[in-house]
């Protein structure tokens, strides 16, 4: 009889989390903040002695939408900082890869996100209104990374993010933090927003 492939993880929380069928109750912040620490933005292809992560990139789109969507209630403002969560699991693919691996990986991200989202009080799906306010401060995001560490030029980097709101991105600065430190920012910052929500 073949064995069936193990589709959890084991979190460092003692949590196992079915990657096919996520459940809230498996999913912990600490959890989340420590693997999205780890995980490098751009494969790993960044200037600087520390990679840039995921969680310090989720900071600054929670940032940037905070500026975009003045006094945004604060549950999607949680929605903005956990918008790449499902990443501390099934990692940071670039969106060539993404394209490549097809649908089934859109299908896993969205289990996750929605396990994730009902785990801290917010609906499975995103208002679609709120989705494109995330994503387009993702965009923003995308740009300064690209521009400040990744090696774009700003003409190449327009080609691909468009041109970001000079007033959104004024005064951002990509930061390259050691991972222990940026978790736990990110950590505080959810605890200050799900205590305000």
């Amino acid at each position: 009889m073949a064995r069936q492939a193990r589709a959890w993880q084991r979190m460092l929380s003692g949590r196992r989390l079915d990657l096919l069928d996520p459940t809230p109750v498996d999913i912990e912040i600490e959890d989340i903040a420590h693997g999205l620490a780890f995980v490098a933005r751009w494969n790993g292809q960044t200037r600087g002695d520390w990679p840039y992560s995921v969680a310090e990139h989720s900071l600054l789109v929670e940032e940037i939408f905070r500026r975009a969507n003045p006094g945004i209630a604060l549950r999607w403002q949680l929605a903005a900082l956990l918008h790449d969560a499902p990443e501390y699991v099934i990692g940071d693919m670039i969106s060539p890869v993404k394209s490549a691996v097809g649908p089934a990986y859109g299908e896993l991200d969205r289990r996750l996100s929605a396990a994730v989202h009902i785990r801290f009080g917010l609906p499975a799906v995103l208002p679609v209104a709120v989705k494109k306010q995330i994503k387009a401060a993702d965009k923003i995001s995308a740009w300064l990374e690209a521009v400040q560490i990744a090696g774009f030029s700003a003409s190449e980097a327009d080609r691909f993010f468009g041109r970001p709101d000079a007033a959104l991105a004024a005064g951002l600065t990509i930061r390259l933090r050691p991972p222990a430190e940026v978790r736990a920012d990110y950590v505080a910052r959810h605890a200050a927003l799900l205590a305000g929500c």
